[in-house]
């Protein structure tokens, strides 16, 4: 196993960097944050520009034919730049899922409008119980004149609040194993008895609570086969924490850069503060946390695009990564001082993505409970 990476994913790394310092600066960012669509319009046809949206999607559908890891590496530079608006829910949530379990037609319908920014996808899942596990999956669709129709309540849905198409998980069969009787539907977003609202939270990522009403969808709509759908849900979680897990690492990255360059400049009793042993150590364990998030983040990747069995490392990643976020961006407001807590300063930015990430697709105490079950225990 090499985690180099290849000369083609440095140009992307590079590209990224470059793109997104010009196009998405702090600024944007905060204006985002306070509106309630979240993205800007603009950005995100530049962004679909670039071949971001189709990076992984085949060419033969107008994407790139990229690889996870190719994903992962350009995931790092959005969390280290902080980019706003549905991009996630809309790659690695909807159309990898699509990708992989999504019939021929669905694919030739949804993946060339995904890779062209035309199309903005979200992933309802969690419930009240905000639980990633079968047995929390309430939401119902019962058969009827060809179709089907969902009822029930999706919480924290990601960017559903702009989504054309929402792929919404449902129970369509009581069986005594939670993680039977559980299947996908791509519903369009418009469809009657579809109400959103969107929730206030931490990181002012555009997180929603979807009702469906009696929501009438085809049975061309199922996304995989009935009853079976709770293995397409495990592995886009899979996808899904590794990918927030390279958010996390860019957005540390980040965040001990800023702090290594003001504990450089920040004067105090005639002296660098960087010069002092305490803030010193603060940057070598920040240094650690991002080096070893990375590692193991990119170990995953890379087996999640060879397709190995990822389950162990995807829980190890996000176990790690999830709370070492946490961790630098805490040391560095320590390092920033008072100034670090106020709004105007970045570092609060980053903190708050931490604190999100932390709980998204499985904590690390559902992480681990996950890594003992791979031990056998």
């Amino acid at each position: 196993m090499d985690l180099g990476l290849s000369e083609e994913q440095e140009m992307l790394k590079a590209a990224a960097r470059d793109f997104l310092q010009k196009e998405c600066p702090k600024e944007l960012v905060r204006r985002l944050d306070e509106c309630d669509e979240g993205y800007s319009s603009e950005l995100w046809q530049k962004m679909a520009g670039q071949g971001w949206m189709g990076l992984m999607v085949p060419e033969r559908y107008g994407g790139g034919g990229g690889n996870f890891v190719d994903l992962a590496v350009l995931l790092e530079q959005m969390g280290y730049s902080i980019v706003p608006g549905p991009f996630f829910s809309t790659v690695v949530l909807g159309g990898l899922t699509i990708l992989a379990s999504g019939s021929e037609e669905q694919k030739v319908e949804f993946l060339p409008d995904i890779a062209s920014g035309k199309t903005i996808l979200a992933f309802a899942l969690t419930e009240p119980t905000a639980s990633y596990d079968a047995a929390a999956v309430k939401t119902s669709a019962v058969a009827r004149d060809g179709g089907y129709v969902i009822s029930g309540t999706k919480l924290f849905v990601l960017n559903a609040n702009v989504a054309d198409h929402i792929l919404c998980v449902v129970r369509t069969e009581e069986r005594e194993n939670p993680e039977e009787g559980i299947t996908l539907f791509l519903v369009d977003a418009r469809s009657a008895g579809v109400r959103c609202t969107l929730l206030r939270t931490l990181a002012r990522d555009k997180q929603c609570e979807v009702t469906f009403d009696n929501v009438s969808v085809p049975e061309t709509s199922m996304l995989g086969r009935p009853n079976e759908g709770w293995p397409v849900v495990k592995d886009a979680l899979e996808r899904a924490a590794v990918a927030k897990c390279a958010e996390m690492v860019g957005g540390a990255q980040a965040a001990l850069e800023m702090a290594v360059d003001y504990a450089k400049e920040r004067v105090q009793f005639g002296r660098p503060i960087g010069s002092f042993q305490a803030i010193q150590h603060y940057c070598a364990d920040m240094l650690t946390d991002v080096s070893g998030s990375r590692f193991v983040t990119y170990k995953a990747a890379w087996r999640l695009s060879e397709g190995l069995p990822a389950s162990m490392d995807v829980a190890i990643a996000k176990a790690w990564t999830g709370e070492a976020y946490g961790r630098v961006a805490l040391l560095a407001h320590q390092i920033f001082g008072a100034i670090g807590f106020t709004m105007d300063h970045d570092i609060h930015l980053y903190y708050r993505q931490a604190k999100a990430g932390e709980t998204a697709y499985g904590d690390s105490d559902f992480q681990r409970a996950i890594v003992a079950r791979e031990l056998g225990l």
